[in-house]
């Protein structure tokens, strides 16, 4: 429940600075009925925490996004964090809009984001619980780490061609290649960023 009204008052304070007025704690407070100043400060700084507002101190608007510049610059982009990704065995793939991660304009279009569940990529640094931002994208390099469909089932690894077929290589030696036949599975897209935010 905290987690759903965490999410309202983001896209409270997100929109108020698009409109170039970022609210005050007292604001948030007056919006959402909390019964007191510190509930809304706590949902802020919760937000500061993980990554999704940055505070200015000093400034009693200083609620700013992640990556805007002070004085101007590029707004970051809004990316649905569309629920999980199996990193072990792929799992069923259900979009499950969980909330919003917001990324620099520049890295490109197309974006969506997962949540990590398994071990089976932390030899790359990928670990249980991480966030990983993929670009939509049905092509990959040797040595891309991508997240494929296979029957349905999304999983995320890194993308190999041996010997003219492809395969999805884990990071934990534990797992095993799997085969990425061309009539049983398809690549979602590359990620491109990995974001951990400590609790």
């Amino acid at each position: 429940m905290r987690e759903a009204t965490r999410e309202k008052v983001f896209r409270f304070v997100y929109e108020c600075i698009l409109k170039g007025v970022p609210p005050t704690v007292r604001e948030v407070q007056e919006q959402f009925g909390f019964k007191s100043v510190g509930t809304a400060r706590e949902h802020l700084d919760r937000l500061v925490a993980e990554g999704r507002l940055v505070k200015v101190s000093g400034l009693s608007r200083g609620f700013r996004l992640p990556g805007a510049r002070r004085g101007g610059g590029a707004t970051p982009v809004a990316v649905p964090l569309l629920g999980r990704v199996q990193a072990g065995e792929p799992t069923l793939a259900v979009e499950d809009i969980e909330g919003t991660i917001f990324i620099e304009r520049a890295v490109g279009e197309g974006l969506f984001a997962l949540r990590v569940k398994g071990d089976s990529m932390k030899g790359a640094g990928i670990l249980e619980g991480d966030i990983v931002v993929v670009r939509r994208q049905a092509d990959a390099d040797d040595g891309d780490i991508v997240v494929a469909l296979l029957d349905e089932e999304a999983t995320v690894k890194t993308f190999r061609r041996r010997g003219g077929r492809a395969f999805l290589y884990p990071a934990n030696p534990a797992y095993t290649p799997i085969p990425l036949e061309p009539d049983k599975g398809e690549i979602l897209g590359k990620v491109i960023e990995v974001r951990r935010y400590l609790r």
